[in-house]
């Protein structure tokens, strides 16, 4: 990997299930998430996606073009535009740093290990929603 690399767009289709299954699956139970006219009485179209959802999402977008022996690092993302069931999330990441890690700042049995740190962001069809950057650390 090159800084300047880009990594293929993922498109998750934003449904009312995965609204609903991501914010149990995280335990956020705030009505927003779960209850459209509970949302609506706070103002909002619909429910609409939590962050942790958001972060998970994001996460599998880089492990799955990283593969399966990456380990993210840090995960640093900020929200935008809600997501609403019916909308589509286009994930786009640009690779904007890469260093090695010596064998002296890892356990002598790790094999050498490449730091990545990635821009990505996720758009849907009224503006970004989540920004931000992944950090990963892949076999060299």
């Amino acid at each position: 990997m090159r800084v300047g690399d880009t990594l293929p767009p993922l498109e998750i289709p934003v449904t009312r299930t995965l609204i609903v299954a991501g914010a149990v699956a995280s335990r956020d139970y705030q009505d927003v998430h779960h209850d459209a006219a509970l949302a609506q009485e706070k103002g909002s179209p619909d429910v609409f996606m939590n962050i942790l959802t958001t972060n998970g999402l994001v996460g599998r977008y880089i492990t799955d073009h990283l593969g399966p022996l990456a380990v993210l690092r840090k995960v640093a993302i900020r929200l935008g535009a809600p997501n609403y069931p019916g909308d589509t999330m286009t994930l786009t990441g640009t690779v904007t740093a890469v260093s090695g890690i010596s064998g002296t700042e890892v356990p002598a049995t790790a094999a050498a290990r490449t730091l990545v740190e990635i821009r990505v962001v996720g758009a849907n069809g009224i503006g970004h929603h989540v920004t931000g950057t992944v950090t990963a650390e892949v076999p060299a």
